[in-house]
């Protein structure tokens, strides 16, 4: 991503900053298919929208398609923070009028179907982005792994399957299907 607030204040040299996936554990402090799919999804909106090379941070809006406290939109939203720099009331405000990021993230008042947009500020090129699981089901034994994994009487070992079962659908989902278009299905919007 370039960021040209980042190069003002000196974060960064050239304004380029990378983010991986491990960014978003650390934002969320945790790894799961929600995370990644969040990731994912960023990553596919900002390679739509800046084909030619860096996505300019701070300079995309998101709606998501739902309230923030349903399901998992929250965590999803503060991933898109994190790699777009769009953000609620509480974003930044600016500097003499520029680099503002308040206001570029917006929820839904009522629950619409699972698509996210994004839109560019300069040009208003918009796309929306809908992350399909299904082709990627949990395994079927996830539910007995978890309640084994979280009973206080579970051992090392139990824990750890459950962690290796959970981790490997969240590696599949980044490793095998980053690009698959049944899973990310990028659709772009013409504005007006």
């Amino acid at each position: 991503m370039h960021d040209p607030l980042a190069a003002l204040l000196g974060a960064s040299d050239d304004g380029l900053l990378e983010y991986s996936y491990l960014d978003a554990v650390r934002l969320a402090g945790h790894s799961c298919p929600t995370v990644a799919g969040a990731f994912l999804v960023a990553r596919a909106a900002t390679m739509a929208l800046f084909p030619d090379g860096p996505a300019m941070r701070g300079e995309i809006e998101v709606r998501m398609p739902a309230p923030e406290e349903e399901g998992t939109n929250g965590v999803i939203a503060q991933v898109l923070t994190l790699i777009t720099g769009a953000a609620t009331a509480n974003g930044f405000h600016g500097i003499g009028g520029r680099f503002v990021r308040q206001h570029l993230l917006r929820f839904s008042d009522v629950s619409h179907a699972g698509a996210i947009g994004f839109r560019r500020r300069d040009n208003a090129a918009a796309v929306s982005v809908e992350l399909d699981l299904r082709s990627i089901p949990a395994p079927p034994n996830l539910r007995e792994l978890l309640a084994t994994a979280v009973d206080p009487a579970a051992s090392t070992a139990q824990r750890a399957e459950f962690a290796r079962v959970w981790q490997e659908r969240v590696r599949t989902l980044l490793l095998e299907h980053a690009d698959d278009p049944e899973v990310l299905r990028v659709t772009r919007i013409q504005c007006n």
